[in-house]
């Protein structure tokens, strides 16, 4: 757990800079930033999507798991959960319109990925934080680029960062060592193909956004499913 609280901490201090800086960068540098952002976005969410040994896996894991995160409506309930701190606590600032998008947005690029499922594993079962901490400074220069773009938002993503990571983290310690590294490759992978979701958003290249909080359910489903395949496997192979 330690480390992260050294993740939120970078969090907290990246997006403060970016914000206390922002008024200084052009519109034009903001959007530059924001650009280069999702493409580093789509590299990352890219390059853990094709390390999957198993496709069907992925495919089954993103089709159930955005059903189940659309019934149960989750990108709406962390749009509120934005709605709720910015008029409820932050109704006095000007030009912070984009807070919601930015607490979304963050919150989903700080605590989907590779860095995140494979850093929370090890500290939880080996109480190794390096891949955590390597994490926290990732995430420090992209807070500073996303509280440019979008505000105070960013800041509050912190807060997701601690329950999600958290969470993982303490729940790794329970049951990490029953997953085996098969399943650990493809929550990464499914993580990684959400993240690609996010740098569509970022890139503004769909009409309507791609609701990739609702696919967050689609990474834990490897821990079912892998079980259930080598079961089949084994049963008619």
């Amino acid at each position: 757990m330690p480390a992260v609280f050294v993740n939120v901490a970078t969090v907290v201090a990246g997006s403060l800079i970016g914000i206390l800086g922002r008024n200084r960068l052009r519109e034009k540098y903001q959007a530059a930033l924001m650009t280069a952002l999702a493409l580093c976005t789509a590299v990352i969410g890219i390059s853990s999507a094709i390390a999957t040994e198993n496709i069907l896996c992925v495919i089954l894991c993103m089709v159930f798991g955005t059903a189940l995160g659309e019934l149960l409506h989750i990108h709406d309930g962390i749009e509120r959960a934005g709605d709720f701190v910015r008029k409820g606590f932050l109704h006095r600032l000007n030009g912070e319109s984009r807070f919601t998008e930015g607490f979304v947005s963050a919150s989903i690029l700080f605590c989907v990925g590779s860095m995140t499922i494979v850093g929370s594993l090890e500290a939880g079962v080996h109480g190794d934080y390096s891949i955590i901490l390597a994490k926290s400074a990732m995430d420090f220069v992209s807070s500073m680029a996303f509280g440019a773009a979008m505000g105070i938002g960013v800041i509050f993503s912190a807060l997701f960062v601690l329950v999600f990571q958290g969470g993982l983290t303490l729940l790794a310690g329970a049951v990490g060592p029953a997953l085996g590294t098969a399943v650990v490759t493809e929550m990464s992978a499914v993580g990684g193909t959400i993240l690609i979701g996010m740098a569509v958003n970022l890139l503004e290249l769909r009409k309507e956004p791609v609701r990739v909080a609702n696919m967050l359910p689609a990474v834990f489903l490897p821990a079912a499913y892998i079980p259930v395949y080598h079961w089949l496997m084994g049963v008619f192979g």
